[in-house]
């Protein structure tokens, strides 16, 4: 018995959708007209084509972003089900394979290693049983093109054009020490004056000192007598009383027997969040299964 489908209520166009869709991924229209290889205004008239035939607003700027609507918020898992779907045909058509089952390689930090990517994996697991993850920790950017890694966490947007990249957010970095430490250090009226603060750094700590000397410190090697690439070490380094670090915020207020230093200020500074794949991710749904899910996951947790 054949049920046929009312077709009248489906109105809107496929690509505009998806000038939505990866309007919303990459936050600007300038970012997501590169991305789909067209011109800002053809992408803009396309997501507002698509608001007049849904008959909402779907984004509102901020600033230099486009910040979405309650009712954009709500339409974007339907427009990525929906991506979803169609890369499911693609590759179909192209006699591709479909095979979720298999390998993923990613490459994170050391911080995601050790205090968010754990529990991001686990409840990978739990929903693809299939996918086998395999995970590089390095402080290195990994060559994609070179496929040392499927997929890579960093703190910079690649330059490469053949690469795939999605924002993920920024995540506010702080000065953190033992509130023993930090009640030691005189009070100050200009950043400049903290001439004795022990910073905890990399081996390349004259980077940092250059890097905060631009905001009005007055920082030199003498305020880097203990150093160590590895961060999980500065923590506990930190801990003990040595001095203090930078770390991210999302993880340091959760560090029992830390705190902030000079929360008047502010953060010290913002590192972006980028979650990075190469074109294997247009045609492998396995990758793109991974992709998506670590960047849904991981958004929530900077």
């Amino acid at each position: 018995m054949h049920i046929s489908m009312n077709w009248k209520p489906v109105t809107f166009d496929w690509n505009h959708t998806r000038a939505f869709l990866v309007t919303a991924e990459e936050g600007t229209l300038s970012a997501a007209a590169k991305a789909l290889d067209m011109t800002q205004p053809t992408l803009s008239r396309q997501v507002a084509a698509l608001e007049a035939e849904l008959g909402v607003t779907l984004f509102e700027r901020v600033g230099q972003r486009l910040v979405l609507t309650d009712s954009g918020a709500g339409l974007l898992e339907h427009a990525r089900s929906m991506s979803n779907q169609a890369l499911l045909f693609s590759l179909a058509a192209s006699g591709q394979s479909q095979q979720i089952e298999g390998l993923v390689v990613v490459s994170v930090g050391e911080l995601d290693a050790v205090y968010r990517l754990p529990k991001i994996i686990a409840k990978l697991r739990r929903v693809e049983p299939g996918i086998s993850v395999e995970i590089i920790v390095t402080n290195e950017p990994s060559d994609l093109k070179r496929r040392e890694a499927d997929i890579a966490v960093r703190n910079f947007r690649p330059t490469q054009n053949d690469l795939i990249v999605k924002k993920l957010g920024d995540e506010n970095i702080w000065l953190y020490g033992t509130p023993s430490y930090l009640a030691q250090i005189p009070k100050f009226s200009d950043i400049a004056e903290l001439t004795d603060i022990q910073i905890i750094g990399f081996d390349q700590s004259n980077l940092i000192s250059e890097l905060l000397n631009k905001q009005g410190w007055q920082l030199s090697k003498h305020n880097f007598q203990v150093m160590t690439s590895f961060q999980p070490l500065q923590l506990e380094l930190c801990k003990e009383g040595l001095g203090t670090l930078f770390f991210p915020e999302d993880l340091g207020d959760k560090e029992i027997g830390l705190a902030r230093a000079f929360e008047p200020m502010g953060p010290v500074m913002q590192l972006p969040v980028w979650l990075v794949c190469h074109q294997e991710l247009r045609t492998s749904l396995r990758v793109r299964r991974v992709f998506d899910f670590i960047a849904k996951e991981l958004s929530h947790s900077i």
